[in-house]
């Protein structure tokens, strides 16, 4: 049972599954490096391929310096972020570049989902969490108060003037379903722009820099696909689980208030890893006939969902 905000992603990396000659050269021909350990409350894993450690290292404390920026920006649990401040004010005026981008990619990720998307959930996510937080066996939250909840639910409300970002009385922003990619991405570009190659990064979600193929198991299968230049990221409900049945989970439909059950897991693969992510969260709370639509009018995803009697569909 896990009752605390977990990650909820499940990608396997086949290479470093199988150690340092799975990922693609054997190491008589050429250096590797991997570095294992936590970024953003997660395992974490960057693998640099035809690179000697000494400037592998390098590039490392690099990538661990701007996470560590960007988490003190997007993080709920660190007590002086810039989104703990905004959720508490419920405005923040001098609002920095990459939490007014982020905002903004989250007002965009809803409309392009028809709402399944919606960085406003946090009261939703709140309640709920305190609601089975003292006993997990408890009946459901009263529907009453769910709807309450629901009134301060919709991300179309934010309000974003210059640098300034406001919120409707009551509101509150998660980032959980959105940050971890862009940071990812962020950490790629920072490794791109110093003229990196042949890397892998997995921050909870996958993204590759051009160069060779990585083989990346699909969640829940033994399909793997060959990612390059590309990323990947998986939302499944069971990760974070809030009372005992497990029906009640962090993935939240934002328009019934209840958690998901539409689907097992969704994998999204896309060019970025803040798209894959958004997606990812979208669809797993998207009844399947829906996610098909969103799917199709959005041809740059790959979505690959596990349904709950464990087929899979690829939209």
């Amino acid at each position: 049972m896990t009752r605390h905000p977990t990650r909820r992603r499940f990608l396997t990396i086949a290479a470093a599954a199988s150690g340092v000659a799975a990922i693609g050269a054997s190491p008589a021909k050429a250096a590797h490096h991997i570095w294992r350990g936590s970024a953003l409350g997660a395992e974490a894993q960057l693998l640099f391929a035809g690179s000697d450690k000494r400037t592998a290292d390098a590039a490392i404390r690099l990538c661990l310096n701007e996470i560590e920026r960007l988490e003190a920006i997007f993080s709920l649990y660190l007590g002086d972020s810039e989104l703990v401040r905004l959720n508490r004010d419920g405005h923040i005026d001098q609002a920095s570049q990459d939490l007014l981008s982020l905002v903004r990619l989250g007002r965009y990720f809803g409309d392009v989902t028809d709402g399944a998307f919606d960085m406003t959930v946090q009261p939703l996510w709140r309640y709920v969490a305190d609601h089975f937080s003292q006993d997990t066996g408890r009946t459901a939250p009263p529907t009453g108060q769910l709807k309450s909840i629901l009134e301060k639910v919709d991300y179309r409300r934010v309000a974003i003037t210059g640098h300034k970002i406001v919120l409707p009385l009551g509101a509150a922003i998660t980032l959980n379903g959105i940050a971890q990619g862009y940071i990812t991405d962020r950490v790629a570009e920072l490794l791109r722009q110093s003229g990196w190659r042949d890397v892998l990064i997995n921050l909870g979600e996958i993204r590759t820099l051009p160069g060779r193929a990585w083989p990346v198991r699909i969640a829940g299968t033994n399909q793997e696909l060959d990612l390059s230049d590309g990323a990947m990221a998986t939302s499944v409900g069971s990760g974070t689980l809030l009372n005992a049945r497990g029906d009640w989970h962090h993935l939240f439909d934002p328009r019934t208030g209840h958690s998901a059950q539409h689907v097992k897991a969704v994998t999204v693969v896309a060019r970025h890893a803040v798209t894959a992510d958004a997606f990812s969260t979208a669809l797993a709370v998207t009844p399947i006939k829906n996610a098909r639509i969103i799917a199709a009018r959005n041809r740059r995803i790959s979505v690959h969902i596990q349904t709950q009697d464990g087929q899979m569909l690829r939209l």
